[in-house]
């Protein structure tokens, strides 16, 4: 096994970079579609259905990731519910993602002026027609880079997963120096792999916001 050429290496943790990139992608599409479904509850809630999404929010800004991770993969297991890694991994990653896409889109929809709500109401227009004609053109538009730049931060977690033993980028990076006894070698690829992950999503945040201050302006 000390035998392995850097090509090796590369080709192993090429295949592992494939399982890292389809959990952020899970975990993203997954978190948007349940953070978009909080927004939407706490647009129409009341004060106890407001409290309780804003809670959810806080329980999982305010914990560790690795934390929930643990609880997803070992704490379910207690309830009598066998868990993959990958499913324990999905899961977690999925209600961490939700947390703070909810919060950043609920941010962006406070950004538009009140005054464009009391537009649609004197138009005589339905919370909903409200919410696509008039608030999520506006709001979308605001919350574009910051949701593409926290996808930065989804690729990044999903290292951790690792912990509960899921083979991602991480994990076959630790696996492989292990075996080839060359952890500097490993562990700078895999410092490369997700610089390449990330620094293209990071620059296309950054062109994002300079567009949407640029039309603002």
């Amino acid at each position: 096994m000390n035998d392995f050429t850097l090509w090796d290496i590369l080709r192993n943790l090429l295949l592992a970079l494939r399982w890292t990139v389809a959990l952020s992608l899970i975990a993203f599409v997954g978190g948007g579609v349940v953070g978009a479904a909080l927004l939407l509850a706490r647009l129409r809630a009341g004060p106890l259905l407001d409290r309780a999404i804003a809670g959810y929010v806080q329980l999982f800004q305010g914990t560790p990731l690795l934390m929930q991770l643990f609880l997803a993969y070992f704490g379910i297991a207690l309830l009598g519910v066998e868990v993959s890694a990958w499913t324990a991994a999905a899961f977690a990653l999925t209600l961490y993602t939700s947390a703070f896409l909810t919060e950043i889109w609920r941010g962006c929809v406070s950004a538009v002026p009140k005054g464009q709500w009391e537009a649609g109401s004197s138009l005589a227009l339905g919370f909903g027609e409200q919410l696509r004609h008039v608030i999520l053109p506006q709001a979308t538009r605001l919350a574009i880079p910051p949701t593409v730049g926290f996808l930065v931060q989804v690729v990044k977690g999903t290292a951790l997963a690792s912990v509960i033993g899921f083979v991602e980028l991480t994990k076959a990076g630790s696996m492989i120096s292990n075996a080839t006894f060359r952890p500097f070698a490993v562990f700078g690829c895999v410092a490369l792999m997700y610089f390449a992950l990330c620094f293209p999503v990071s620059m296309l945040a950054r062109h994002l916001e300079r567009r949407t201050h640029g039309r603002r302006a």
